[in-house]
């Protein structure tokens, strides 16, 4: 029987990694926003049903002030998601499905990984959006010749991994 040896420096995920696991986790991040659009137009059917008396479901334009927090809460459960894979095992579904981790950048990478801290996971979420949104400028910094990560990797002192194949 062959023991599995694991590299002592794991090498850096590739642009075209991160970007297919993100695919991966943009489907997940699709179903946790119809359960919470769900939850949601649950709770205006009980607000306009306690509301209405007469039991008819007449539109009621709910004040801004509870859209707004509607919608801060959606960021907050895609974040979450996010948030909550990360700091339990450095990985999401997406990631581990193209075998990366995300780890804290403490030299070199190594395979025992630290996994990164909940201080590093808000930054993260906040700034990898954005690089993402601005024209992929965050993400396609990992292709210049000196950089070992994209933008949001820099930033928030974390890197992401490519791990060995299991045998």
């Amino acid at each position: 029987m062959t023991e599995l040896t694991i590299p002592d420096e794991l090498p850096t995920a590739g642009l075209r990694r991160r970007l297919a696991a993100l695919i991966y986790d943009t489907f997940l991040l699709f179903a946790l926003t119809l359960a919470y659009g769900t939850l949601l137009l649950i709770i205006k059917i009980l607000i306009k049903t306690l509301v209405n008396s007469d039991g008819l479901l007449e539109d009621i334009q709910l004040p801004a002030i509870l859209q707004w927090l509607s919608f801060f809460g959606w960021l907050l459960v895609l974040g979450g998601y996010f948030f909550i894979c990360w700091r339990k095992q450095g990985q999401t579904l997406g990631m581990k499905a193209w075998r990366i981790r995300l780890q804290q950048s403490n030299g070199p990478s190594n395979a025992n990984g630290t996994l990164v801290t909940a201080e590093q996971c808000i930054k993260r979420s906040l700034i990898a959006p954005l690089a993402l949104a601005l024209c992929g400028i965050g993400y396609l910094w990992i292709l210049l010749p000196s950089a070992r990560g994209c933008l949001h990797d820099i930033v928030t002192g974390t890197e992401v991994v490519l791990l060995p194949k299991d045998t």
